[in-house]
């Protein structure tokens, strides 16, 4: 009989795999450039109660978390640089976010397409580095998504709420998708 060996856990990634985690990144990022898009100026640096971050900073820690991933799990590509929260505008923002979500996509479907060059995701310095899979995804959508609910939720406290329609729009994946450049919408593109 044969002796068993132990073996880490390796995922058989499907390319549409990678290709559907880069369009599904890029929807993400697509909400988050509506809420720059829509969001009242006023409240980019207003304070907020509390002691929490303003609008400004939240997002610029969402592209500066995205640079982390892309640089400790990705090395190989060019990461964009970092975004100051203090005196980043909104403009600045949205071509900061644009180019990291450009980066963590490309990440996403060279990690999640089965090409073998990225093994591991670090989410961190002090985190155990997972294997590629869903769950990096799942990870990295989530944080996403944290940030943005912080976003709208503080605006509307601050007196700066979102129309109806924009918030509703974060809904619309068709709608979204498409604005990412593909044309047959979640699912369909294949």
């Amino acid at each position: 009989m044969p002796k068993q060996q132990n073996t880490t856990r390796q995922y058989t990634v499907h390319t549409q795999l990678g290709r559907s985690a880069a369009k599904i990144f890029a929807a993400s990022d697509r909400m988050n450039q509506v809420l720059i898009e829509h969001l009242d100026p006023a409240a980019w640096r207003a304070n907020p109660p509390g002691k929490v971050r303003t609008i400004a900073a939240i997002f610029t820690h969402m592209h500066n978390v995205r640079c982390k991933w892309v640089r400790l799990t990705a090395p190989h590509l060019k990461v964009p640089p970092q975004l100051n929260r203090t005196h980043c505008t909104p403009q600045q923002a949205r071509v900061g976010l644009a180019g990291s979500a450009a980066r963590c996509a490309e990440m996403l479907a060279e990690a999640l397409g089965g090409s073998g060059r990225i093994e591991k995701f670090h989410r961190d310095g002090w985190g155990q580095p997972w294997p590629v899979g869903p769950e990096m995804l799942c990870y990295m959508i989530s944080h996403e998504a944290h940030h943005r609910g912080q976003i709208c939720m503080l605006a509307h406290q601050m007196g700066f709420a979102l129309p109806i329609k924009v918030m509703s729009g974060l809904w619309n994946w068709e709608k979204l998708w498409k604005e990412c450049g593909s044309q047959g919408g979640p699912g369909y593109d294949y």
